[in-house]
């Protein structure tokens, strides 16, 4: 049986799905079609990610072949930073249905609270972060664009059946509750990182009382950072004692009591994988619960080490200082 994350409009959501952020453009297509025979239903897409029409192919040989039917998919995918003006909007979300090969999006999300100047489809596509990648010295360059602009442009998006939701990610409480105040169509997802050393308790609380929906990315950590060199090895929190006794306790692996966690929390999980083994792990969720001790236990590992931060990997990589969550 699989699990699901309820939504305020009675729909609901796989509770664990599969983050392509990463994933080769050359494997992006067998990896997708593996993971909807391995029972995936939730695929977490991105223009950004640079794969989605890869990942269209996989999910095009998965219906043909009769692996599921569309009606059983729960696709995401995500409004880049270059797009948020309101005439660019429409464009950008037909572009990623275009690529992933579908009529719809189940959910449509504004990636980052970051407004960044448009790159023509025909200049760059994937847009990237850097306006003009060529010049002597690139770095980012802003838009100011209103969020509320942006959001009429997605709500617009339901009302034409493009999407059938809407939400954000990286948002913190401030910015989502002041949407809230101006929405005609709430937001019915919040994605975040969120993992045992960056619990986001009071931001998760906040989206549970608002009926919002949270999708965790990064559920496992640091594993997805270090090869970035924004993590070290020993910040994995699979590598813990105290994880690997409870794995050992459940006869599951250290990643399945992480996510198992972030799933009794009342999140949805995004981890990636390249390894079919590992893909099927990162699915069997079921037959154990983790004890309400076993929770506190793990919730108390909490750090507040964020890995994916803007105001740290923009100064880095982008040459421009852009904190969104400060």
């Amino acid at each position: 049986m699989t699990l699901r994350i309820s939504l305020s409009n009675s729909q609901s959501m796989p509770a664990v799905g599969y983050g392509f952020w990463k994933v080769e453009r050359a494997d992006a297509p067998h990896l997708t079609y593996q993971s909807l025979q391995l029972g995936y239903r939730h695929l977490d897409c991105a223009s950004d990610y640079g794969n989605e029409a890869e990942v269209g192919d996989g999910i095009q040989k998965g219906l043909n072949d009769g692996v599921c039917k569309r009606d059983d998919l729960w696709v995401t995918s995500k409004l880049w930073n270059t797009y948020h003006r309101p005439e660019h909007v429409e464009l950008a979300c037909k572009r990623s249905i275009s690529d992933l090969k579908c009529d719809y999006l189940d959910l449509y999300l504004i990636h980052f609270p970051i407004t960044l100047r448009y790159v023509p489809f025909e200049t760059r596509y994937p847009a990237g972060w850097f306006f003009d990648p060529n010049s002597p010295a690139p770095c980012l360059e802003y838009d100011p664009v209103p969020i509320i602009d942006t959001w009429r442009a997605m709500e617009d998006l339901v009302t034409k059946g493009l999407v059938r939701n809407i939400g954000v990610s990286n948002f913190g409480v401030s910015l989502i509750r002041d949407l809230l105040t101006q929405a005609r169509i709430r937001p019915a997802v919040l994605q975040i990182e969120s993992h045992p050393y960056l619990t986001q308790s009071k931001l998760i609380r906040y989206c549970q009382a608002e009926n919002i929906a949270v999708t965790a990315f990064s559920p496992l950590g640091a594993p997805s950072y270090v090869p970035l060199g924004m993590a070290k090895p020993d910040d994995s929190v699979l590598e813990l004692p105290l994880v690997k006794e409870l794995a050992s306790r459940h006869q599951k692996t250290a990643a399945q009591i992480v996510l198992k966690w972030g799933v009794q929390r009342g999140t949805a999980v995004i981890p990636k994988s390249s390894r079919v083994e590992r893909l099927k792990e990162n699915l069997n969720l079921g037959g154990f619960e983790l004890s309400e001790s076993e929770m506190t236990t793990i919730s108390n590992l909490d750090r507040n080490q964020r890995f994916n931060d803007p105001g740290v990997f923009c100064e880095l990589a982008f040459r421009s200082f852009f904190p969104i969550y400060e």
